[in-house]
């Protein structure tokens, strides 16, 4: 059942004081209690009862309601025995977070108003399980979301399409209303009524509040939602539990095809050798006789959550066969070098930038190369995209020919020639820095950023320049280096680019 279904239960005459436009949303369930953080017994959807002993100052109504916001409760129902009232600073709190808050008043005991709303969840289920199960039976089948569309559009006459944050048509028969994607990431709230040419499609999010937006996928439906019946407008919230388990059974991470690419990544990125990298290349579907493109991508703030930064990823290559995983909080893919990927990605980041929020996103491409150049392409896919990182946009990426001479140089190395390098040269001052709890290595690389400057590179380290000079000398002796002469100089900065 809906919120909005509560004021309509006379015998418990609840007062809305705050949230009418969130009325649609579903209770799953009635949870009391009066703890000031109760979140961690919250589940999501619940309707909250609570008497408000938490409350010993206007303070702790920012921490009680935030703490519901975050657990994705459905709706507050406050009692107003303890204080005559529900006290505002609630009511603002709850309007800040977007929190329906419904008045219990003194004479209705939270019993009744458990009891009540149980009853009608009980009933609401039972009406709905034929349906609920008939659409879960025709994806067990094997059938996939088009025969519930299908489904839909048979019994009750309207169109209906499930897509994706980058406008791709998961499902649906034909085309879908042309503005939809671009609404739906710049809706401040959904459900939205979007109107193309006079002829209107409501909008929903599948996952609203455990999905990031800009990774989630949506449904647009046929018509005005606010003009429809309250049994139709249990429609959405049904059919975006169907949609979220096929979007489940299609998340590669947990077949064995998703795992062998995420071992891939981690075999590259951890110095294996090309012979060893090739042979599990095979395992993922991926030819070693093609040519490939890695790309990378990052991002800053809260916007993504964790593991939705590979899913976005794999969405934006979708149709290229993307062998992706995460490495240290950033995305690695592998995709077939057929033609030109680098404005797609712009252009997909352009579109996705309004639904970042707070948060940046950033992307790398690295050149064509073979199976033997695989490390070689994703170091430089990495690195292209730490230096889109350092743009102001809010989504940019930076191909393979923005990059400095000298990554496109090394990237062209063999891995076994590269790692002996940096060994040879930063060996001896790691292992220097591990046994003495020193810092050479970075002491090295601030020294080389500042051009060798003695003064700069000590305010840089925060230490004196003869602590910085017997640090320099130690360096040398480890080494058999001359950080005097440009040649060793070089070296050294070529190696530390090898990390």
């Amino acid at each position: 059942m809906r919120l909005r279904s509560l004021l309509t239960m006379t015998a418990l005459g609840l007062e809305l004081l705050t949230g009418e436009e969130d009325l649609d949303r579903f209770v799953r369930w009635v949870v009391t209690t009066d703890l000031l953080d109760p979140s961690r017994y919250l589940s999501g959807g619940e309707l909250v009862l609570s008497g408000l002993q938490w409350r010993d100052s206007p303070a702790d109504s920012e921490t009680f309601v935030g703490a519901l916001a975050r657990a994705g409760v459905a709706g507050l129902a406050a009692g107003d025995a303890r204080y005559g009232g529900v006290p505002e600073d609630i009511v603002e709190a709850c309007r800040r977070h977007r929190i329906p808050l419904f008045r219990v008043q003194e004479n209705v005991a939270f019993a009744t108003v458990t009891e009540q709303i149980t009853r009608n969840l009980s009933t609401g289920r039972a009406a709905d399980l034929s349906a609920v199960l008939d659409r879960h039976r025709q994806l067990v089948a094997g059938s996939g979301l088009g025969s519930v569309l299908d489904l839909i559009e048979r019994d009750l006459g309207m169109s209906c399409w499930v897509m994706s944050s980058t406008g791709r048509v998961v499902a649906g028969s034909v085309a879908p209303p042309e503005g939809v994607t671009a609404a739906f990431l710049n809706a401040r709230r959904l459900p939205l009524v979007e109107r193309e040419n006079g002829s209107p499609h409501s909008i929903f999010a599948v996952d609203e509040y455990s999905t990031s937006r800009v990774a989630d996928w949506f449904l647009v439906f046929q018509g005005d939602c606010t003009e429809w019946s309250e049994e139709r407008r249990a429609l959405p919230g049904e059919l975006a539990a169907v949609v979220s388990l096929e979007r489940a059974r299609q998340d590669d991470r947990q077949s064995a095809e998703g795992r062998l690419a995420q071992e891939l990544i981690e075999l590259i990125v951890s110095d294996a050798k090309p012979a060893e990298i090739i042979s599990r290349l095979e395992l993922t579907g991926l030819g070693p006789g093609e040519t490939y493109i890695a790309v990378a991508a990052a991002s800053e703030g809260d916007t993504l959550r964790p593991g939705e930064l590979r899913v976005l990823l794999r969405e934006i290559l979708y149709g290229r066969r993307p062998a992706a995983g995460v490495v240290d909080g950033e995305a690695i893919a592998l995709i077939p070098a057929r033609s030109s990927i680098l404005d797609e990605i712009q252009l997909a980041l352009s579109e996705l930038a309004p639904a970042l929020g707070e948060s940046r996103l950033s992307v790398g491409v690295s050149g064509v190369v073979d199976g033997e150049g695989l490390r070689g392409a994703v170091e430089e896919a990495r690195y292209a995209r730490r230096m889109a990182g350092r743009s102001e946009h809010q989504a940019s990426v930076v191909g393979h020919d923005q990059l400095a001479t000298h990554m496109l140089l090394l990237a062209s190395v063999p891995d076994e020639v590269r790692r002996m390098f940096r060994t040879r040269l930063l060996d001896p001052l790691s292992n220097y820095d591990q046994d003495n709890r020193a810092d050479l290595v970075h002491t090295l690389e601030t020294f080389l950023q500042s051009s060798g400057s003695w003064t700069k590179s000590a305010e840089l380290l925060h230490v004196h320049v003869n602590t910085l000079r017997y640090r320099i000398q130690r360096i040398e002796e480890l080494t058999g280096r001359d950080l005097s002469r440009l040649e060793d100089r070089v070296d050294f900065f070529l190696a530390l680019a090898l990390r």
